[in-house]
């Protein structure tokens, strides 16, 4: 299995070295077109909500990524130095009382894109299953 760890202080402009990490990915790994592009969609969606949400904007935080890659599978896990939340009760973006609201859409997205989403520690953690051969 083969591993990849990068961290970054929880700054919104710091998501131009996640997309460098993704785009590194691609490069090493081999990935179709298909596969990267709702990695690199749900993968920064996720490290958006870390933090916006998790830390809070606070540059003093970090926010870990780390990719893992086995035959068949790549699995990304985000994990953010905040309080979590709860992941068990988000309201549904696709409810016609939430279409016009702002926010929301990321754990939709991500839901969408990934093979398999968990949250784990209390919501600051958060892992993204991609399979390779599917």
């Amino acid at each position: 299995m083969k591993n990849i760890r990068i961290e970054v202080p929880a700054l919104s402009e710091n998501i131009r070295m996640i997309e460098s990490f993704i785009d590194n990915a691609k490069e090493k790994f081999h990935l179709d077109d298909d596969i990267y592009g709702n990695i690199m969609i749900a993968v920064t969606e996720a490290v958006n909500n870390a933090i916006k949400h998790g830390c809070k904007g606070n540059s003093s935080k970090n926010v870990h990524l780390s990719l893992s890659l086995d035959d068949s599978t790549i699995k990304f896990r985000i994990e953010d130095e905040g309080e979590g939340f709860d992941y068990e009760n988000l309201p549904d973006p696709t409810s016609p009382e939430n279409l016009e609201k702002p926010g929301g859409r990321g754990i939709f997205l991500m839901k969408h894109l990934s093979d398999e989403v968990d949250f784990k520690d209390g919501g600051r953690v958060v892992e993204l299953s991609f399979y390779m051969n599917a």
